[in-house]
């Protein structure tokens, strides 16, 4: 009969024998190329969203000089994705756990309205120069229908056909101020 200190050190030695010749990780010169780890689709899907907002929503622009004489109005209204996307972080509705709960939007319907549009004084800002900040706030009331399916304990089904939310978004960006020399 084996004692317990023989049987651990036989399992160590087992196990250093089988991990250093698995041909993935070698205890002595490290991996030859990354080991894949696994992501569940959830995880995934998260850091897609995030790289994505990042990219898209989160930076600010800094454009040329503001000239003497023209109209001086914002970018481009925010886009259907954009309002989707601020309005699913505020209500923090995904779809739901399936069988358990579900919600699903249908008919949706977004109308886009500018409250607001100004420009600040200059002012320098670090690493950029001087510049003035370009506000441009607006209100987006999305129309839709929600159908929310409960499975426990009672299977149920609730339709709200006149659902409706506000969302609001504000576009930032930045004007550089005086002589400009771009390359």
């Amino acid at each position: 009969m084996l004692t317990k200190a023989q049987t651990g050190i036989t399992a160590a030695l087992l196990a250093i024998v089988l991990f250093s010749n698995t041909g993935c990780m070698h205890i002595t010169a490290g991996p030859d190329f990354p080991i894949p780890i696994p992501v569940t689709p959830y995880w995934q899907d998260r850091l897609e969203d995030r790289a994505w907002v990042k990219e898209r929503y989160e930076r600010a622009p800094i454009l040329g000089p503001l000239t003497a004489g023209s109209p001086v109005k914002a970018l481009d209204e925010p886009s259907d994705d954009e309002v989707m996307r601020a309005f699913e972080r505020a209500d923090r509705i995904e779809g739901g756990i399936p069988l358990l709960w579900e919600a699903q939007r249908n008919n949706v319907q977004i109308t886009k309205e500018k409250i607001a549009d100004y420009i600040d004084p200059p002012r320098v800002v670090p690493l950029i120069g001087p510049v003035q900040l370009h506000h441009a706030h607006y209100k987006c009331t999305i129309y839709y229908s929600q159908k929310t399916r409960v499975g426990w304990p009672f299977p149920h089904t609730v339709v709200d056909e006149d659902a409706r939310e506000v969302v609001y978004i504000d576009h930032n960006h930045f004007h550089m101020v005086g002589n400009v020399q771009t390359d």
